[in-house]
């Protein structure tokens, strides 16, 4: 129970040391009731995660449970319901299309990320996070939902949804307790799910009875509004209420909740580390300058892409991937008995020192280098599969190829247009959650760059 304490008493850290101890062996967790399987390997994980089949899921897990409750049935479930929502969702967010979302995403960041000249210029302290949720809303709202959400609506949501993910930690903690005995944390989810329902159902509603009018009525005399966005692209197939509106709000979170929660960690980040502030900014400033962001400034920016790809690694925004054994197997030499519960964890293996070496737990870009058609890559000495922060297999997660392009446009433009420096000192911490968010809030003093109005503006 000696690791039982520990995990409470501080639960990232010790999860790391039992990785490092553990040299990728596969271990089973005695944490009294809760006996989870803990797997660093990045093959055992690639095989949990690559086998749907054996390794499901499984909606009873406690983590599933509280995701069942906010988003229900859809493309967060598994079998013939996640299939179709993944297939009807799946070309909104694929990769080819990311280009063709640079300009209009681009404009957004820009003019939200001038809102914040005047606290700039005043010297007012902003929360990073707040601002970061601030500029994703209007960004994601525009583009993948045709602002059918309005952004004081989606930021009501993203509010929801940190209360949703640290509510969570409780039944995360407390997983044999049923769900009608209420614990700390049960009310303030319960209500935050409804507050979501409260904004986004008539949005559904509304988008459901456009179904009825032709393409071009839906498309109506705005040519942003083409009806290929979530809302509309649900609402035409023969769906629920239900369904589209469990759909929409898994939709709300992919695209919302990782950049901003990711690009939180940045800052203080960036604050330990001058030398890579230093190089970060010279890049930035060469190839963007005062302009906007546009499309062909973005393959110029290898190091931007390097220092991103390393907070990833750090800090996966989905950092423990729970599933469920459907029958009794062996892996890496260790039997699995039959509805055991196997956890993966993207930030266990990608701060391993067995994987990444001495230095896995320092903020390090210089790990990463660029290959061919400017992707990047890690070094050659890190085995196949130990960076893995969006998943892996069929349940990769969506919202992996806009996170890309996005955390890539807000980085540029806020560093192309400011410098910055914390109110604080003190490292934030990690929140028990089910995302990896600071546990304090990451204040900044944002320092103008020019004194006057950047060219490029949109």
């Amino acid at each position: 129970m000696r690791r039982a304490w520990e995990l409470l008493r501080d639960t990232h850290q010790t999860l790391i040391d039992i990785g490092n101890e553990s040299r990728g062996d596969v271990v089973r967790l005695e944490l009294g009731v809760m006996r989870p399987f803990w797997v660093t390997n990045p093959v055992h994980a690639q095989e949990v995660l690559g086998n749907r089949a054996l390794y499901p899921r499984g909606q009873d897990t406690p983590l599933w449970r509280s995701v069942g409750r906010l988003v229900g049935r859809g493309i967060l479930s598994e079998g013939d319901v996640w299939h179709r929502s993944r297939k009807t969702l799946g070309p909104i967010f694929r990769p080819t299309r990311m280009p063709e979302l640079v300009d209009d995403m681009s404009a957004s960041i820009y003019a939200s990320v001038a809102e914040l000249d005047e606290p700039a210029q005043a010297g007012t302290p902003v929360d990073i996070s707040s601002e970061l949720s601030r500029i994703v809303a209007k960004a994601v709202m525009r583009v993948f939902f045709a602002d059918q959400v309005s952004v004081p609506d989606a930021l009501k949501i993203m509010k929801a949804q940190e209360t949703i993910v640290t509510a969570m930690a409780w039944r995360l903690l407390l997983p044999n307790i049923p769900w009608w005995i209420q614990i700390p944390g049960d009310k303030q989810f319960k209500a935050a799910v409804r507050s979501i329902d409260e904004i986004l159902l008539p949005a559904v509603r509304e988008a459901r009875e456009k179904t009825a009018l032709t393409k071009q009525q839906i498309a109506g005399d705005d040519p942003k509004r083409s009806g290929d966005d979530v809302l509309s692209t649900l609402a035409r197939e023969d769906l629920s209420e239900q369904q589209v509106r469990d759909d929409v709000v898994a939709m709300v979170a992919v695209t919302t909740e990782t950049t901003h929660v990711v690009l939180s960690w940045l800052f203080p980040l960036l604050a330990a580390h001058p030398d890579i502030a230093d190089r970060l900014y010279e890049e930035i400033g060469r190839v963007v300058g005062r302009d906007r962001v546009r499309a062909e400034h973005l393959p110029q920016l290898p190091y931007t892409k390097m220092v991103l790809e390393e907070l990833l690694r750090l800090y996966p925004a989905g950092w423990i991937v729970p599933r469920i054994a459907a029958k009794r197997t062996d892996l890496g030499g260790v039997r699995i008995p039959k509805g055991s519960t196997v956890v993966v964890s993207p930030f266990t293996t990608q701060r391993m020192r067995i994987w990444w070496g001495s230095d896995a737990e320092t903020f390090n870009p210089d790990r990463w280098r660029v290959a061919e058609r400017g992707r990047i890559r890690t070094r050659e000495s890190v085995p196949d599969g130990a960076h893995f922060p969006f998943g892996s297999g069929d349940h990769v997660c969506l919202g992996m190829h806009l996170f890309n392009l996005e955390a890539l446009l807000i980085v540029a433009t806020v560093l192309s247009r400011f410098r910055f420096t914390l109110t604080s000192d003190v490292d934030p911490g990690m929140r028990v959650a089910a995302s990896l968010r600071p546990r304090q809030r990451v204040e900044v003093r944002l320092h103008p760059i020019h004194a006057d109005v950047p060219q490029g503006a949109p």
